[in-house]
């Protein structure tokens, strides 16, 4: 698949370097692209990159990168306001962020695929078919947006620097390609994820039997190096299909973590069955497990939400607890490099 790129400065180039570092702190370069890939979209894909404080003016650094679904929403999450609080206060090493916007066919092109075949996991909604583009898509990021972005800026190119974030169908298409691509993305995050897609949705026992998360976890051997952040809200639906006085969406992920019972008394498998640590409550009782769960008091299934757990996912994601914050390359220590320890607090609780 070939691409063709037309870049375009968004700031100031006085932003990138010659500005004092307090201003640094609050200023960010954003670099827009687009992107040819056929099969993904008719149209160019429109690719957001933000820069990190101080990127120009360390040529030697390199960062890790977050790659974000569903890139048109960023004013709406207030993904560079969050990114400003979170650098003033030191709670994050500096990153790059690579925010791609959604698939001219959304419902097409986010869904599950099956990387080893090939091919897209296709399901029928009320609302339309969902994931026919899953695969294209999913190779298209891993395979050729990834090398484009380590090609063009300064990235560390490693999985465990190198991430993955999505909301809702955006969150289902996360961590499938998290899944099964660990070798490019270790960390992903999944805001309200559509875990409720299956490919039986004739009734109820036959959804839960058949949601393709549920059934990706059971059938693809797990990435044990990779980890997970899964956050939903309590007030995101009223819709409970096993009648246990949970709704779906927070059913669904912590099926997806502790593994469930099927309607015959059967033992299906979850993260943990995997041999994955799990942390179901990570808003109250934070730890360093593989898989959290974050789950947002009045939480709906909508941007103000997401943009709500934000901060506790990139705090998350980040994972520095005090070590060097940004890798060297060559040359002089970035002034970022080290921060986050003294002066950290847990934003876990925090709502905006």
């Amino acid at each position: 698949m070939t691409l063709v790129a037309a870049s375009r400065l968004l700031t100031p180039v006085l932003m990138f370097g010659l500005l004092p570092m307090q201003a640094l702190a609050t200023t960010h370069g954003l670099v827009e692209v687009k992107l040819v890939a056929p099969s993904v979209s008719p149209k160019p894909m429109r690719v957001r990159v933000w820069l990190p404080p101080g990127y120009r003016a360390h040529p030697a650094t390199r960062y890790p990168t977050l790659y974000v679904n569903d890139g048109q929403d960023m004013e709406a999450v207030g993904l560079q306001s969050t990114l400003d609080d979170l650098y003033r206060h030191h709670l994050i090493k500096p990153m790059i962020v690579v925010a791609i916007d959604m698939p001219q066919d959304r419902m097409a092109g986010y869904g599950v695929s099956n990387r080893a075949r090939g091919v897209s996991v296709v399901v029928s909604t009320k609302y339309g078919p969902v994931g026919a583009n899953a695969q294209v898509y999913s190779q298209w990021l891993a395979e050729t947006l990834v090398p484009y972005v380590d090609a063009h800026w300064q990235t560390r190119r490693n999985a465990d620097q190198r991430w993955l974030l999505g909301w809702s169908l955006g969150a289902i298409n996360a961590f499938s390609v998290g899944w099964q691509y660990p070798q490019t993305f270790g960390r992903v995050g999944a805001f309200s994820p559509s875990f409720w897609l299956s490919t039986d949705s004739s009734n109820a026992r036959a959804v839960q039997a058949t949601r393709i998360a549920h059934v990706l976890v059971e059938s693809v051997p797990p990435p044990l190096g990779s980890r997970f952040f899964f956050a939903a809200g309590d007030a995101e639906e009223k819709n409970d299909r096993d009648g246990d006085g949970v709704i779906d969406v927070i059913d669904d992920v912590l099926d997806l973590m502790r593994g469930w019972k099927g309607d015959n008394g059967s033992e299906h498998k979850g993260l943990m069955q995997l041999g994955y640590s799990i942390d179901a409550d990570y808003a109250t009782k934070p730890d360093g497990s593989a898989a959290v769960f974050y789950r947002l008091p009045g939480g709906e299934h909508n941007q103000k939400s997401w943009a709500r757990m934000l901060p506790a996912f990139l705090e998350w994601v980040d994972g520095t607890h005090g070590d060097v914050a940004v890798q060297q390359v060559g040359g002089s220590a970035s002034p970022m490099a080290g921060w986050g320890h003294k002066n950290r607090r847990r934003t876990a609780l925090k709502t905006r």
